[in-house]
This record gives C-alpha cells, structure tokens and sequence, in this order.
C-alpha cells in the first residue's frame, strides 16, 4: 500500500481521545447492516431472502475462520509492518494476514448458491475472484520474502488490467444497454464506448481504494460491509430506471454478511488482517455490483470514504514531489497518508478512527438512499 514518501514519522500526541471497543463497534457495524438487510425485506420477492443470505456467508466466514487463522499461524503467514507506519503499528507484527483467503470464497460461494448461478452474479462473482488473486499473489511474496514490497506495481496493475478487460468484454457483448448510465431524476448519460473506459477506471479505481482503506483493525470490513449492503439496498429499491436485479442485491448481501463476519476475527485487537486478497476483491465486488446495476451514481457516493483515502495518497505523493528542495526532500500535506493514518497521528485512536469511518460510511448510504427516494417521487 502507498503511503507519503520519506516520512518522518511523528509521535502521536498523548492527549488520544477514548472510544468504544472493537467489539462495540463490531455491533455498530451488525446493527447498521442487519437494519438495512431486514428493510430489503420489503424490496424482495417471495423466494429471495436477503437476511438470511447476509446471515449464512456471516456465520459461514466465522467458522471458516476459526479453522483458518490457527492454520495460518502455523504457516507462519504473519503481516511484515511498514517501517514507515506509525510506531503503535510495529506490535501488530506477526499477526497473520492473507485472511481473504476465506472471507471472499464464503462470500461467492454463497451468492452463487442463493441465486441460482445467475448469469450476472457470476460475472460479478469471478471479477471479484479475479482481484482477489491478485491480492494473494502480492500477499504471497511479501511473506515469502519477508518484506512489506509484493508484487511490483505494474504486474499489479497489469493483472487487474487483465481481469477488467475481460469483464468489460463480457459486459459490452451481454449487456450493451449499460453503456447508457442511468443517474438521478430520471436523467441518463449515453456514453457509448467511454462507458468501458469509465467502467475500466470505477473497477481499478475501486479495489486499490479499497486497498489502501485497509489499514486498522476493523476499518476496510466494517465500511466494505456497510457499502455492499448500501449498493445492494439501492438497486433493490427498484428506483434505478427499472434496472432492478434481486440476484445482484443478493451478491450484495452475502459479500457483506462476509465481510461482517470477518470482523469478528478482525475486530480490535485484531486476530488476523485480510490482507491484499481480501482488500482488491472487496473493491472488485463493490464496483461490480455498482457497473451491473447500473447504479454508478450510488457508488460516486456510497464509495466516498474508499475515494477519500486513495485521494489523499495521490495529494500527498503529489505535494511531495512540487515540494522538493535541493536535497530532494519535499513537503507533506498530511502527516500520513493514507488519510486514517494521518488521524492516528493527529492524536486519534486506532478504534476512533474506526468508528467514525463507520459514522460516516452509514451517513453515506443514507444520503444515497434518501437520494433515490427523493429522485423518484420527482
């Protein structure tokens, strides 16, 4: 993951303000989620069950998880910290990672299984399994080495590429009527053969965003959870241009009951992190979802947190570089990047930090959702 170059990491002022446990949070995040899949309730046909899907890939994950991170002490898959994190960070050393691992095949497996194999939530399904292979191929050289440096950024990029190409194809020959975006007040954006360079963008964009959210214990799980579930609840209200698809809500569903579930393996303190495998396919499956149910509108807002971080990396970076003296040495924007370590070091805790990303994620949705209420009432 990026973060500013050469930093001189600061020590993080002594005055931290207090906050809610992991676990308290994890119930924030249950709550939020499991409010919202009993609402979708009201939006679902009579042999679709978006609760109990959420339910199935949660305790699914849970279980899955209590064989897995054991079996990944053992194999020693313990997380390399960044030198050039924050120093309360450098404790959390050993801790297994790669946690994706579980989390993603609970996640599709149970989509795929609730749907039928529809054809579209198989499309969403090996995009997202796409990503996450490439995050455990980065995963799997940063422990093979030892060293926080995985696979190098234009593999990386080239792979995602790779993966994106072909669902743009698969997108362009089945659902050509996508490239007309539906937006808000019944207003539509034909784009024609930018829509594929957008949708490029939205997939590369979204899983290296989410990529870099994943930094704190709890942090990428718990706002993942809360998007997915927001995504799925916009196109199930069935407000999106008669573009409704019940099978994409239920991907929605079980990708977030999964990574629901995952937090209560990585809640504060965390027992394991779900490394790049399961932080690119959390992105992967959020666009996805929003590219398939046309709600690329929805995802602008309900994805602003993950924009956030990426953002403030590429200012950082950026204001480094135009900042250089003489002695090749630039300024920072921020005092980390991305932006929650940047909070860390401005006097916030880890689980502060936590928590109002939650905030603000549930915030997000709502505003998405009261969005398309008002927008079709218009």
């Amino acid at each position: 993951m990026m973060s500013n170059p050469e930093p001189d990491t600061p020590q993080a002022s002594s005055s931290v303000i207090k906050f809610p446990s992991g676990d308290l949070l994890s119930i924030l995040a249950l709550t939020v989620v499991g409010l919202m899949a009993l609402l979708l309730q009201l939006y679902s046909q009579p042999y679709r069950n978006p609760f109990l899907s959420l339910l199935s890939c949660s305790v699914g994950v849970i279980v899955a998880g209590s064989f897995s991170v054991p079996l990944l002490q053992k194999l020693k898959a313990g997380q390399v910290i960044r030198e050039d994190g924050p120093e309360s960070h450098l404790k959390k050393g050993g801790t297994p990672t790669m946690g994706g691992v579980f989390v993603v095949p609970v996640g599709l497996l149970g989509s795929l299984i609730w749907t039928g194999f529809n054809p579209e939530v198989i499309g969403a399904c090996l995009l997202t399994l796409g990503f996450g292979i490439v995050g455990w191929l980065d995963d799997w050289q940063i422990l093979r080495y030892k060293s926080n440096k995985g696979i190098s950024p234009r593999t990386k990029l080239a792979l995602q590429a790779l993966s994106t190409l072909v669902f743009c194809g698969w997108v362009g020959f089945v659902h050509p009527e996508l490239t007309t975006v539906n937006l808000p007040f019944n207003l539509v954006l034909p784009l024609g053969i930018l829509f594929f360079l957008l949708i490029a963008f939205v997939l590369i964009g979204a899983s290296n965003a989410t990529n870099l959210t994943d930094g704190l214990d709890g942090l990428a799980g718990g706002t993942g959870a809360i998007a997915l579930m927001g995504v799925g609840y916009l196109i199930a209200q069935g407000l999106s241009f008669n573009t409704y698809n019940g099978d994409l809500t239920i991907f929605c569903t079980c990708m977030s009951g999964s990574y629901l579930g995952f937090l209560w393996h990585n809640r504060n303190p965390a027992r394991v992190f779900m490394g790049d495998t399961g932080s690119l396919a959390l992105g992967g499956a959020i666009a996805a979802a929003s590219i398939l149910g046309n709600m690329l509108w929805g995802l602008l807002i309900v994805g602003a947190v993950f924009i956030w971080e990426a953002i403030s990396v590429i200012l950082q970076v950026g204001y480094y570089k135009a900042t250089k003296d003489e002695q090749g040495k630039g300024k920072r924007l921020f005092k980390m990047a991305p932006y929650h370590h940047h909070l860390e070091l401005s006097g916030w805790s880890e689980n502060q930090v936590v928590g109002i990303f939650y905030i603000v994620q549930s915030l997000l949705v709502a505003v998405a959702i009261a969005l398309s209420l008002f927008s079709s009432a218009n």
